[in-house]
């Protein structure tokens, strides 16, 4: 059987082969989730954070045939510049085309749990989490990452599901696939840039050591796949929700009278809902993202 195309960086190779705490990144948010230069600010800054909190990031990406499990600051620099249309956004369907063919792409939450856990990494950190889109019971547009959660045993550190979404329909399909939905040190559940979606969390925990022995208890219990930590934003960098609902819902009737519909939606809605709150969404997102490198870090400490 030959080897998996897995590249590691040097101090992701170092810190697995000496069981030190690791936590994956994806990438689709550097390559379509913000923009140059502010992508790689942001990345560096996600990485640092990570590292401040006792573990290695591992940035995910393929390059050049190879599943890349970390990046060095090269890579990653390269990996910011280039354009959106020259990165596939890819999701467990595109992986293998992705690396056979050569060419470059971005992982999303789906593709970073595959590639994480084909590294031995057993936590990963996120914005957002994709899920049922509004809309779903005619158009059938549900994220591969609710299928992945259910599948894949990595702990996904994210501050809920994205708020496009149809929040109850998301939370309803993972709790049909038996995916532990936990929300951390509160009882509601987050909507990315508000802190209070309105719906109550089926689980709760308020320790990065309780997280860890639940993720745990699941292996030794012969339970597939991985959990969900809904983290909610740091108070200070909240849209609360009757600020940034409005605002979604223009992005969103936007989006339909232009036929903007499949990949392409979520990344015009970011974009449109950036121009629509004069920037704040952008602030929010880098803010809730350094949030969840945080606990993500102390999961994976807790873990070792």
């Amino acid at each position: 059987m030959t080897a998996l195309p897995l590249t590691y960086s040097p101090d992701v190779a170092e810190a697995l082969a000496a069981g030190r705490p690791v936590v994956a990144l994806e990438s689709t948010i550097i390559t379509h989730g913000m923009p140059w230069p502010q992508n790689l600010e942001m990345a560096r800054k996600v990485e640092a954070t990570i590292r401040e909190g006792g573990a290695v990031p591992a940035t995910i990406a393929v390059m050049g045939g190879q599943i890349h499990i970390g990046l060095t600051d090269e890579t990653l620099t390269a990996l910011a510049q280039t354009p959106p249309d020259q990165a596939m956004k890819l999701s467990r369907a595109d992986l293998a085309v992705c690396v056979a063919s050569g060419r470059t792409g971005a992982t999303t939450v789906a593709a970073t749990m595959i590639c994480a856990d084909l590294a031995g990494i057993r936590v990963f950190a996120t914005g957002g989490i994709g899920g049922v889109h509004r809309g779903a019971e005619t158009s059938f547009d549900i994220s591969a990452d609710l299928h992945e959660l259910a599948r894949t045993p990595v702990t996904v550190v994210a501050a809920g599901a994205k708020a496009i979404l149809d929040l109850p329909k998301t939370w309803e399909v993972l709790e049909t696939l038996g995916v532990p939905v936990i929300a951390y040190g509160q009882d509601a559940l987050p909507a990315f840039w508000s802190r209070d979606s309105g719906l109550k969390a089926p689980l709760r925990m308020d320790t990065p050591a309780e997280i860890a022995a639940a993720a745990e208890m699941r292996a030794r219990l012969g339970l597939g796949g991985g959990q969900l930590v809904a983290n909610p934003i740091p108070v200070e960098a909240e849209i609360p929700r009757d600020q940034i609902n409005p605002v979604i819902e223009q992005a969103l009737a936007e989006a339909e009278a232009q036929g903007i519909a499949a990949k392409a939606v979520t990344p015009f809605l970011l974009s449109r809902i950036f121009e629509l709150t004069e920037g704040r969404s952008l602030d929010s997102n880098i803010a809730l993202v350094l949030n969840n490198a945080r606990l993500a870090a102390a999961i994976a400490v807790a873990m070792d």
